[in-house]
């Protein structure tokens, strides 16, 4: 049982939740997941099962696109609105200087980490520190805001959608939106649309997939680069993990298939002319 899942993953379970039922669901325990959702948080989580574990490493490093929802004029200790309320304060800001302020996030910036994280500080994750009512400093991370369109919903209520790096809290970049503002701002939805290659629109829910589990086969979220054949000798060299001889293009990515369309490897070209492994895929 090898490939991917794309779970739309619903409000109220962790991402560690979502496995655990999977792993359930599924009858095996080699599952992972990629791009860790917080409980609030809905839409797009990727799972990977079997020898598609290996793959969990170049999904952390996706683009991401996200739906939020966020009320102005109150400030909580997690940035969300399951947080405990630790500021109210009045609105001025019209909608134009909402979205102003919104934009003026876009590009490369720099972004504080929350408390409420995962983020591991000596091995401690800073979450862990925040519920004992301790502050640390953190350092500040370089992130990049691709887009941001923003509406107004009703009163004090907006909805934005936002694609970005990874890395980036969408719960500090509202929190940082209501401090420009001085009124403070406080997320109060939020939805994964995109992550990587998966979008919202290939997504099942966990009791979908209960009733029919569909997998993406792995080599889906190397589309981007291109494929090649190589022969059966080819072929036992990169079952052996040696370097396969190819004429490709140096520092070049490519998708390595056997002549029966098996998808064997990841793989980068050298200056040898050769098929250097950055990543086997095949059954051991």
């Amino acid at each position: 049982m090898n490939g991917i899942i794309i779970v739309d993953k619903p409000q109220g379970m962790t991402s560690h939740d979502v496995v655990s039922r999977m792993r359930r669901i599924l009858g095996t325990r080699r599952i992972g997941h990629s791009g860790t959702l917080d409980p609030l948080a809905t839409g797009v989580l990727p799972i990977f099962v079997g020898r598609a574990t290996r793959a969990c490493e170049f999904a952390l490093c996706d683009e991401k696109a996200y739906t939020a929802r966020f009320r102005l004029g109150i400030v909580t200790d997690t940035q969300d609105i399951t947080g405990e309320v630790l500021e109210e304060r009045p609105v001025l800001a019209t909608k134009e200087e909402v979205f102003s302020a919104a934009h003026s996030f876009m590009g490369d910036i720099l972004q504080t980490p929350p408390m409420f994280s995962a983020i591991k500080v000596d091995g401690t994750p800073l979450y862990k520190l925040a519920r004992e009512g301790k502050t640390i400093e953190r350092k500040a991370r370089e992130i990049r805001i691709d887009s941001i369109d923003i509406r107004h919903i009703v009163d004090d209520e907006y909805e934005m959608d936002v694609s970005c790096s990874k890395g980036t809290y969408i719960r500090t970049l509202i929190y940082d939106i209501g401090e420009k503002l001085s009124c403070g701002a406080v997320m109060t939805a939020l939805r994964r649309t995109k992550s990587g290659v998966f979008e919202i629109e290939n997504a099942k829910t966990l009791e979908e997939i209960e009733n029919e589990a569909t997998f993406l086969p792995v080599d889906f979220m190397f589309s981007e680069y291109d494929a090649v054949k190589i022969d059966a000798k080819g072929e036992k060299k990169c079952r052996n993990g040696a370097v396969v001889p190819f004429d490709g293009e140096a520092e070049k990515t490519y998708r390595v298939y056997s002549e029966s369309g098996e998808f064997l490897m990841l793989a980068k070209g050298d200056e040898k002319g050769n098929l250097v492994t950055i990543k086997s895929f095949f059954e051991v």
